[in-house]
């Protein structure tokens, strides 16, 4: 889930599934092209970054990189966390309240992006803003995300996926999240993160209320 700017699960490492070989392989191979990527934006910018050059400072091919991402916008927005959101949503106790499910996993993945790396989550934020390429691109992602809420919540209360209020409902959190995003690396990224998404979702429940905070 690109905005949420995490790509580590909030479960615990014994409570996520053991992965194979293969899979871990492929994770590293990942984690060395993002790496590579961020790297090489900081030092000379969005623009001035090449496939090339990603491919040259992760120590693989050019075809290595678009075989893991067909983009360069995807390099710097995706992460392994949609698998897991869906993972997240699905354990909840069946009889929890959806908003308290939601804020939840929501919270607890924002939390996670922050604490664990603020400059990737800070970097990634700021090209989302700055770079329309990239701010497309993760509009495009975003959708992904909001599909796997879809599905997760059709779960829970039975009702058909592709309906249209399911589908309302849940890209109304999605979109929030994108906003308390941008408006993040807008103003300068003051303020934790965790406590804008915490006020979005407040919105998301119980309207704007009688004044602004």
């Amino acid at each position: 889930m690109t905005t949420m700017t995490a790509a580590r699960s909030p479960l615990s490492p014994a409570d996520r599934p053991q992965l194979g070989l293969r899979e871990r392989k492929k994770i590293k191979t990942r984690e060395a092209i993002r790496a590579a990527t961020y790297a090489l934006v900081e030092e000379q910018g969005y623009e001035a970054t090449t496939v090339e050059q990603i491919a040259e400072r992760a120590e693989v091919s050019p075809s290595t990189v678009f075989r893991y991402f067909p983009t360069k916008e995807d390099i710097v927005l995706t992460d392994e966390y949609d698998p897991i959101l869906l993972e997240e949503l699905r354990s909840r106790p069946a009889d929890e309240p959806w908003p308290d499910t939601i804020r939840d996993v929501m919270l607890s993945a924002a939390r996670v992006g922050g604490e664990e790396d603020l400059s990737v989550a800070r970097l990634r934020t700021r090209l989302m803003v700055e770079i329309p390429a990239v701010r497309s691109r993760m509009l495009e992602s975003m959708s992904v995300t909001g599909r796997m809420i879809c599905a997760a919540l059709a779960e829970r209360t039975g009702r058909d996926p592709d309906g249209l209020e399911v589908r309302v409902y849940a890209m109304s959190f999605v979109g929030g999240l994108m906003e308390a995003s941008l408006y993040w690396a807008e103003n300068g990224h003051q303020g934790d993160f965790t406590d804008l998404v915490d006020r979005a979702l407040d919105v998301l429940e119980h309207g704007l209320g009688k004044e602004n905070p």
